[in-house]
């Protein structure tokens, strides 16, 4: 038995076993969070998320889950919301800083190790906490590109990925049902499909956002007429 094991649950350093406490506990936050999926289709991606909309009197409009970071680039999140905000902006400030200084934009890859090694900071400093807040962040750089930030600060490539808390099941319909050159509706079709299955509330225009990209037009925030065509 390891002495003052408690001095491990408190800060951001390693127990004898390698583990990090903190980030755990970040990881069990995002777990919890509303589930919202990313898919790579043919010249496009797109997200799906869902809006956990708990206070009955509650304004949907101002909540959002799919966010424009650049003209090529969108964002979803999981987790806590103040976290996820927080990083979304920092994200856009990041495309504006790199358009600002090099007159370019900035690919997808760059970003999400851009916000990868921004997130990492929380983890190893004391006086912070990991960022309870996992990111799919996806867009079109010579192709389209999808990427998963978790709290711990890593980062991966996917065709397909969901995050939050319907992610072990919506992760096997995915590997069963995703297709490489899927059309943007069929994208967006299977995106909604999953978070349907997923979640226990019903999914209404209010509860739901959707965001895709293409290779021939920016960022797009699906208006509420629009998403209601998928449900």
């Amino acid at each position: 038995m390891y002495p003052n094991v408690q001095a491990y649950d408190r800060g951001v350093m390693f127990n004898p076993d390698g583990r990090l406490f903190q980030v755990e506990y970040a990881k069990e936050a995002v777990r919890k969070g509303a589930t919202s999926i990313g898919i790579v289709a043919d010249k496009a991606v797109i997200f799906v998320a869902h809006k956990n909309m708990t206070e009955p009197l509650a304004l949907s409009s101002t909540i959002q889950k799919v966010f424009r970071i650049d003209s090529h680039i969108g964002a979803t999140y999981s987790g806590m919301v103040a976290d996820g905000l927080h990083i979304i902006d920092a994200a856009r400030s990041s495309t504006q800083n790199h358009k600002l200084v090099y007159d370019d934009i900035k690919s997808v890859e760059s970003l999400a190790k851009g916000i990868s090694s921004y997130m990492m900071q929380a983890t190893q400093y004391g006086g912070m906490r990991p960022y309870a807040v996992s990111l799919l962040v996806g867009g079109i750089d010579e192709e389209p590109r999808l990427f998963e930030i978790e709290p711990g600060a890593s980062f991966l490539g996917y065709k397909a990925d969901a995050i939050g808390v319907g992610k072990k099941l919506a992760t096997e319909i995915l590997v069963k049902e995703y297709k490489e050159g899927l059309n943007l509706n069929d994208a967006i079709s299977l995106g909604v499909r999953i978070i349907k299955k997923v979640s226990e509330a019903h999914l209404t225009v209010d509860n739901l956002d959707i965001g895709y990209v293409k290779s021939d037009s920016e960022f797009t925030i699906m208006p509420p007429e629009k998403i209601a065509a998928y449900l």
